[in-house]
């Protein structure tokens, strides 16, 4: 059976995004925005990223990056994968400062 779904506010970086959680999953959804929120304040102190869209963009990288190097083994190449990485962190980069160009 499945528990009911709510609305649950959470606050990431001083903004508010209601989002929808099954109750049991509650605890789990809030420890993640408040890890994400974490991250994504530690990339905008660094001052090398400014734009909300490129700190939410590169905290998503490293947090996948972290979980996919915690949790695959043997057959997955991690180099291979950091190198894809690097390259996507290079496009969005590049695709993000030419659109900061048009303002």
């Amino acid at each position: 059976m499945n528990s009911p779904v709510k609305a649950l506010d959470v606050s990431i970086m001083g903004r508010e995004f209601r989002v929808a959680c099954p109750e049991e999953d509650e605890p789990a959804l809030l420890e993640s925005a408040e890890f994400l929120d974490k991250r994504m304040r530690e990339i905008r102190d660094t001052g090398k990223v400014t734009s909300v869209e490129r700190i939410a963009i590169m905290a998503a990288l490293n947090i996948t990056h972290e979980f996919l190097s915690t949790r695959l083994g043997g057959s997955f190449d991690v180099g291979e994968f950091r190198r894809k990485i690097k390259s996507l962190e290079s496009q969005l980069d590049q695709a993000l400062s030419d659109q900061d160009d048009l303002f």
